[in-house]
């Protein structure tokens, strides 16, 4: 006979216990009645959603969470199920997974290793376990894991050494480009090390600046991929075992990963949609400029959200090219979005004259285009407190890097969908979306991007080329190469030295923008923290 256990690759909400709890009886039910699963496995951290970041300091938060876990245990019924949460005890907090069955919590397992490491800060509030966790289900003896758990040598082996046939690992891996071919190249060192195959469940939707891909397997022990689930996609997905001299997972479906420009959009689609349903925004608003920035962000918007949800905001000043209007109208027609044009030059001049008398003798200089900006920024701001909209800002890696942009003016905003797209993957992200139907112009694509702020304005006028920009910046901000390292590998030294420059004396402004979703390895906010009073290296 053989055993079926059901992976609930599910989206959770960070601090709505009640509410997981429920998805998690929900996808129960459904794994017992539609798939005849014996078991049910569900991510890290399920009642609590990850991460619970300083919810966990309160001891309310947490006494919840213990109530809400027997209250599961008592409306669980006809299978087992394995969940995630944070465990309250007399030492501290654990990240433990409870194996429910028969109306009661049977066994709890405590994650070993925590991650202390990037977006991970699991050391500020857990206490590591020690032990494994096998135990019995329909007669196999099976071990449990929690995410880095397999990233280091250890649990597994523990746990094979313990009896078990089989791993199951909850996960809350986040996303970043190319991590699905990291995780499976970890696993198959395990499960090839101790002999035994693995579940791999992992979480999905977007929480804040972080988005979970799902992407749960199965890989049997000899490192083969039997069941690969979606990117991006809630799934309930059934796994058969046949019971022999090994426990071997039987073929199931293998959802082939997605090439990589494909998946990135399916990350930012799946960030913003989450970061608006999840705070009940009614909407998104953003300022379409006709540059490439603002029209793969309205893109995102409309495929993230569905383009009656998204309004575009036209607010051309004395500099703006008459083609970056009709560029701008293309897009939000060609996509379906309502869209106003403004004009600035009324208020601009205002403030022109306003300033006059205090200014008078001093030559214009960038005041003036962050003037212009800043006009801008208070119209948008406008829409999003009348229509409950979040208004999304456009700006770019590459340019968040190095502090072009203004604050309060482009940078103000809820939520900043590119925050971690560099300038040349955002020309393939354009591209990609072109490919599926063509609602970005080409002469978007083609033109030299321009913040058109004075007359003639070219971003090369005042930084280097986004391909050498982008290399140099890869270097610095993701890998934190030395400026003489970077130099030393071909890059010119004077713009090798201005960009680090730009790059340290900007990190205020970074500070007070907006969060956006994480996709590189090594991303502004909770990934690359530095000081904004800095001494070295200037």
């Amino acid at each position: 006979m053989n055993l079926r256990i059901a992976i609930a690759q599910l989206d959770f909400l960070v601090g709505d216990i009640a509410g997981n709890a429920r998805r998690v009886l929900d996808a129960a039910a459904e794994a017992r009645d539609r798939l005849g699963a014996a078991a049910i496995v569900c991510p890290e951290l399920t009642l609590s959603g990850y991460p619970p970041e300083d919810l966990l300091l309160r001891r309310d938060f947490l006494t919840t969470v213990e109530s809400t876990l027997d209250d599961l245990a008592e409306k669980l019924a006809g299978i087992t199920a394995v969940v995630g949460f944070p465990e309250i005890s007399d030492a501290g907090i654990f990240n433990s997974a409870a194996v429910i069955a028969d109306g009661a919590v049977q066994h709890i397992y405590r994650k070993q290793h925590l991650p202390n490491y990037g977006v991970f800060d699991e050391k500020r509030y857990f206490l590591p376990g020690y032990a494994p966790c096998v135990f019995e289900l329909a007669g196999v003896p099976v071990g449990l894991t929690i995410c880095e758990d397999v990233w280091r040598s250890g649990p597994v082996e523990q746990a094979a050494h313990a009896g078990a046939q089989l791993i199951l690992n909850l996960n809350a891996s986040p996303y970043q480009a190319g991590k699905i071919r990291e995780r499976e190249a970890v696993v198959r060192e395990r499960v090839t090390a101790a002999g035994i195959p693995l579940i791999y469940a992992n979480l999905v939707g977007g929480q804040d600046e972080l988005v979970f891909d799902g992407a749960s397997f199965v890989m049997n022990r000899h490192g083969q991929i039997t069941t690969h689930a979606p990117e991006f996609q809630t799934s309930l997905i059934a796994v058969d075992f046949n019971r022999g001299v090994h426990l071997e997972p039987l073929p199931g479906t293998i959802n082939p990963p997605l090439p990589d420009d494909a998946s990135v959009y399916q990350a930012l689609v799946t960030g913003i949609r989450d970061y608006v349903r999840k705070n009940r925004f009614k909407g998104a608003v953003l300022g379409l400029s006709g540059g490439i920035d603002s029209a793969l962000t309205l893109a995102l918007a409309a495929d993230a959200l569905g383009p009656e949800q998204v309004e575009a905001v036209l607010m051309p000043s004395r500099y703006t090219a008459d083609m970056s209007n009709e560029d701008a109208i293309l897009e939000a027609e060609a996509l379906g979005c309502r869209y106003h044009t403004i004009p600035i030059e009324p208020a601009f001049n205002t403030f022109l004259d306003m300033l006059a008398p205090s200014f008078a003798g001093l030559p214009p200089d960038t005041t003036e285009e962050n003037i212009q900006a800043r006009c801008r920024g208070i119209l948008l701001m406008a829409f999003s407190n009348k229509t409950g909209k979040i208004l999304l800002t456009t700006g770019n890696k590459s340019e968040m890097s190095v502090g072009y942009a203004t604050l309060y003016g482009d940078m103000a905003g809820g939520f900043a969908p590119l925050k971690d797209v560099p300038k040349m993957l955002v020309y393939r992200l354009c591209e990609y979306r072109n490919s599926l139907s063509p609602v970005i112009p080409q002469r978007v694509i083609d033109r030299p991007p321009s913040a058109e702020l004075r007359p003639d304005q070219k971003d090369e006028d005042s930084l280097p080329p986004y391909p050498v920009l982008d290399a140099i910046l890869e270097r610095y901000v993701e890998r934190d190469e030395s400026i003489a390292d970077i130099i030393a590998a071909g890059y010119p030294e004077h713009d090798v030295i201005r960009v680090a420059r730009m790059v340290d004396r900007n990190e205020y402004k970074r500070r007070q923008a907006p969060p956006g979703v994480k996709i590189s390895r090594r991303a502004f906010g909770r990934d690359r923290r530095y000081p904004m009073t800095n001494g070295f290296g200037n």
